[in-house]
């Protein structure tokens, strides 16, 4: 099977809509963040919290304050689930179970949605809306707060203040997400998405048994799920469902939204730190590899490799026919290429080489665009990491936009890197060593897969699943939960950390050996070491795999 050229004009088409979002979509978000006038609304949240909104905060008072209102909205969400039977328009749903409320509370604050239940079945319309909902739209501020706050670090000199975390928090929800959302909502409710507060339809099938068609707030939770790279699905199968994603040009659209802030946030960094320039380049690492990746796992999912998938002519089990192969394949890439975890397809229906690239995209560290605020931060961070090995090449302290990265700016970045591969091949292996890895649904190769996939989904803050795998037990939802917490706010902390200690330094000019960064060739390098820091930490658990079982 080839692709057709309807899939060709859809790719292409979001290439040329976020091309030409990038400059005025990254000045609003570079005037939200860089602002000095506050709103009356905004006034009065920072009342309510108590913050003097013109304080600046050193970055421990930042990551203080990133983790203070990141505990309470888990403590919030976790007594919201197991209250919920006490709430209004609970539907009848009994309380969420103590293990399963924790990973629930844990994964929405962590932006990473993982879902362990059937939200149709499970969550209440008020738990979905004033629970599920709000951490999706806080969760995304938080990681844009702490990119923005990165690249003050690098803009600032001889200063601890990285900015005011609980001003970038209200601006980003109320400036940002908000208003986009709300324009989002409506085009998808035109498009077909269901909005209601229906308890459910009996309706009677075709073939005459009794169903019932559960209604719900979807759009307005579906927007901000893509939006803000956040993937909770209210119904089960998610942007396979037909009430969450109708038509061919709905699921554009919410492709579009889980890609428009990631890729526009590279502008921001060029504005703050003055040179343009240098958030072309950071653009330009993030459009090579996501454009490698769609194109790769379209190749895997249209030629179809594996015996079934070759004797029907193409890779369809898992797919929604709405979508086709290609436009799910290309979806697949976009929500693991950021921290999205959204899907409209069956990942562990793909076949072994198709599977592996989402899996691949995670490994990576979603940095192609990558989450809202996080793709931007642990780019830089690679950034950071491949001056450093530049300039032990050339023999000289190695610079980055006017700041040198020394032992301790290496140490942050070193830390930042390691976290998520320690927490995704531990868990693997303690899934494995305590035999919590027989309830994966295939043995051998694709067991795995399954298993390696899930651990990768909550350490990255990603979401999704390859499904294949019963994860609602103590022991999953447990270690699934503690990855997601590690996984976020660790590298949360060691980006702080490193943004206080550039913030601290005076600008350094540039000279005869400063590495330009800016160009095509600190482009490929960035995108070597990226691979090449992946492929040497993951390559044997992949080889174990989905390339055992491809090969």
């Amino acid at each position: 099977m080839t692709m057709t050229t309807a899939g060709v004009l859809f790719i292409l088409s979001l290439v040329v809509a976020l091309v030409a979002v990038h400059k005025p979509f990254g000045d609003h978000l570079y005037r939200v963040v860089s602002g000095t006038r506050h709103s009356r609304v905004e006034r009065g949240v920072y009342r309510l919290v108590g913050v003097d909104p013109s304080a600046g905060q050193a970055w421990g008072v930042y990551a203080r304050a990133v983790l203070a209102f990141s505990a309470v909205s888990i403590l919030f969400l976790y007594a919201f689930q197991r209250l919920q039977n006490h709430l209004w328009l609970s539907l009848g749903f009994d309380p969420v179970v103590p293990h399963g409320a924790w990973n629930t509370a844990v994964s929405f604050v962590t932006n990473t949605n993982w879902q362990w239940y059937s939200g149709e079945s499970t969550m209440g319309h008020l738990v979905q809306m004033a629970g599920l909902a709000v951490q999706n739209f806080v969760s995304a501020a938080v990681g844009i707060a702490v990119a923005v706050a990165l690249v003050r670090g690098f803009a600032r000199s001889r200063t601890g203040d990285l900015g005011n975390f609980w001003v970038d928090l209200t601006r980003i929800t109320l400036r940002v997400l908000l208003p986009v959302s709300v324009l989002g909502a409506l085009a998808l409710m035109a498009g077909g998405v269901v909005q209601n507060l229906s308890a459910g339809t009996d309706v009677t099938t075709l073939t005459g048994a009794a169903q019932t068609i559960t209604g719900g707030p979807v759009a307005g939770q579906e927007v901000i799920k893509e939006l803000g790279t956040n993937g909770g699905g209210f119904y089960n199968a998610n942007s396979a469902h037909p009430f969450e994603n109708p038509t061919a040009w709905t699921n554009w659209l919410e492709i579009f939204l889980i890609l428009l802030i990631p890729f526009s946030l590279p502008r921001v960094f060029g504005r703050i730190v003055g040179q343009h320039r240098q958030g072309y380049a950071v653009a330009a690492v993030m459009a090579v590899l996501a454009v490698a990746s769609v194109a790769l796992t379209n190749v895997f999912e249209l030629t179809g490799h594996g015996t079934v998938p070759q004797a029907v002519g193409a890779a369809l089990e898992g797919k929604e026919v709405r979508f086709d192969v290609s436009n799910s394949a290309t979806f697949a890439a976009a929500t693991t290429l950021t921290s999205t975890g959204a899907v409209n397809s069956f990942h562990d229906s793909y076949t072994a080489f198709g599977g592996m690239m989402p899996l691949v995209n995670m490994m990576l560290g979603e940095v192609a665009p990558g989450g809202v605020g996080a793709g931007l931060y642990g780019l830089l961070i690679l950034a950071v990491i491949t001056v450093f090995v530049a300039g032990l090449m050339v023999g000289r302290t190695p610079e980055y936009v006017g700041k040198k990265i020394g032992s301790r700016e290496i140490k942050f970045a070193s830390l930042y890197f390691l976290v998520t591969p320690a927490l995704v091949l531990t868990g693997t292996a303690a899934a494995f060593a305590t035999g919590n890895a027989a309830t994966a649904l295939n043995a051998g190769p694709h067991g795995l897969s399954e298993v390696l996939y899930a651990f990768t989904s909550a350490s990255n803050n990603n979401g999704s699943a390859f499904a294949g795998i019963t994860v609602n037990t103590p022991w999953w939802n447990t270690a699934l939960g503690l990855c997601m917490l590690l996984g976020r706010f660790l590298p949360i902390i060691f980006v702080l950390a490193l943004a206080g200690s550039l913030a601290r330094q005076a600008p350094t000019p540039a000279s005869e050996g400063t590495l330009p960064t800016h160009r095509p060739l600190f482009v490929g390098m960035v995108v070597g070491v990226t691979v090449i820091l992946v492929a040497l930490t993951f390559l044997p658990a992949l080889a174990l795999g989905p390339l055992a079982e491809g090969l």
